[in-house]
């Protein structure tokens, strides 16, 4: 199993949720996030008094999936929210051990 952790422009969740949905994934977790890269924020005038905006809000998207749909996901999360331009976002993945559903005390990929 993996973990897929992406962070995308806050515009493009709709999209991309759409595009996860579409290939079968039905649960993630979404996080309202800040922070900057190559981007390094902007400036803003705000009552004639400029201002330097440092960190940039994101989203970011939390995902468990099973290791034969990890190619399709990072597919569908790139081409939903790519721009082209600058603070598109990344996507990291990590190995899974286990997971258990508190629920239920399934464990594995049945509880994926």
């Amino acid at each position: 199993m993996k973990k897929v952790e992406a962070i995308i422009r806050r515009e493009k969740l709709k999209v991309v949720k759409e595009g996860l949905m579409e290939i079968g994934i039905d649960g993630m977790t979404v996080s309202e996030v800040k922070g900057f890269g190559k981007q390094r924020g902007y400036k803003e005038i705000f009552r004639g008094t400029e201002y330097t905006v440092e960190f940039l809000p994101k989203l970011k998207l939390e995902l468990v999936i099973l290791d034969e749909k990890l190619e399709e996901v990072i597919k569908v999360i790139t081409e939903r929210s790519k721009t082209g331009n600058i603070g598109d976002g990344k996507i990291f993945i990590y190995n899974v051990e286990n997971v258990v559903r508190i629920r239920t005390g399934e464990e594995g990929e049945i509880a994926v």
